[in-house]
């Protein structure tokens, strides 16, 4: 291997969160039809539409605290279009959205209202929209790998591990996730 080239890691150093994001990013490109259905699945009403590639990737459909972190992040990354796994934390993109960064009032009205989530289900409904408005206002891709373990971690000590992170990456220190801590 040339000393330029990057090292390709096989699936199996891969996290769970790494490859279902890889998988669904391929799968939205080769099928706009899973893709149309990917994004139908961000609404409660149609997040079944995700479910085919849930069930295939060994996403236990019937624990809510399993299935809507991967139905939201599958849903943001079909609407995205994105191409690949970015590396804008949550926080730092919704600071991103406004002119004044993390001094702008609506950016931090945004954050807190995302910080006062007391549950998965609402988490993952307050992030709807904001998903939307981070792929209008930036056009750039989330880490959505940390993203999922950050939801898949919310639901241990009422995601205050995980708020705290999004303040921090927020206002400007973003922490990075201990592996072990969010494990397949």
């Amino acid at each position: 291997m040339e000393s330029n080239e990057v090292p390709v890691q096989s699936d199996k150093e891969k996290s769970r969160e790494q490859r279902f994001v890889e998988t669904v990013i391929e799968r939205c490109r080769q099928d706009k039809g899973q893709a149309a259905r990917l994004r139908r699945a961000d609404n409660p009403a149609t997040e079944y539409q995700s479910w085919e590639l849930l069930g295939w990737f060994g996403v236990d459909l019937e624990k809510d605290y399993e299935r809507k972190p991967f139905v939201a992040i599958a849903a943001a990354i079909a609407k995205s279009k994105s191409e690949r796994n970015g590396n804008l934390t949550l926080g730092g993109a919704l600071a991103s959205c406004y002119e004044d960064g993390r001094e702008s009032s609506q950016a931090k009205a945004r954050l807190r209202r995302l910080l006062a989530c007391s549950d998965l289900t609402e988490v993952c409904r307050i992030l709807r929209p904001l998903f939307t408005l981070i792929d209008s206002k930036i056009g750039q891709p989330l880490d959505y790998v940390r993203l999922l373990k950050q939801l898949r971690f919310f639901g241990f000590e009422s995601g205050q591990r995980v708020k705290t992170q999004w303040a921090q990456e927020f206002y400007g220190q973003a922490v990075e996730i201990n592996k072990a801590e969010v494990s397949a």
